[in-house]
């Protein structure tokens, strides 16, 4: 015997029957994940609207605080819902269970890098128009692939996204 597999016309067209199954799988699974509640993709991101939020272990308001957020505009990501809950965790990974009245779609990041120059184009070899301290929350306005246009108290200018927290690394705003 030589060792090679010879397939029958029956047997071949079941192993490509096969192969279409797992490539559409794998298509569907690669496939945005959406809340049930919103529809709106997992995980995302948004803020703290309030300047405090009660943080429990789970979605009602019988469960406990484990904690509190009490810086206002922090950006967050949501990882899951339930009716009127969003479970959320912060640049850290803590999180926890937050009532979605006290978040805002309005999109923040983090400063992840200190002294991050801010520059009038996206670009390395273009102006500084501000420096931001680390842990910094500046307002983000536009994305491309690898930068992001930021409004940090009236300072304006773009960063590489790879030093914010609160942005996907694939995502473009416009």
């Amino acid at each position: 015997m030589s060792g090679k597999m010879v397939f029958s016309g029956r047997k071949s067209l079941v192993l490509a029957g096969a192969v279409l199954i797992l490539a559409l799988v794998s298509a569907v699974a690669a496939e945005e994940k959406k809340g049930p509640v919103t529809n709106l993709p997992l995980p995302r991101y948004v803020s703290l609207k309030a300047s405090k939020a009660n943080v429990r272990r789970g979605p009602s308001r019988t469960h406990r605080i484990d904690w509190v957020f009490t810086r206002r505009n922090m950006p967050l990501q949501v990882t899951a819902e339930y009716e009127h809950w969003r479970r959320v965790r912060d640049i850290e990974g803590a999180g926890g269970w937050v009532h979605y009245s006290l978040l805002s779609g309005v999109r923040t990041v983090i400063i992840e890098t200190d002294m991050l120059p801010l520059t009038a184009r996206p670009g390395d070899n273009t102006p500084v128009t501000a420096q931001l301290e680390l842990g910094v929350i500046a307002k983000l306005e536009e994305c491309t692939i690898d930068w992001c246009k930021l409004n940090a108290a009236g300072y304006k200018g773009w960063s590489h996204k790879r030093h914010l927290w609160g942005v996907l690394p694939d995502e473009i705003r416009d």
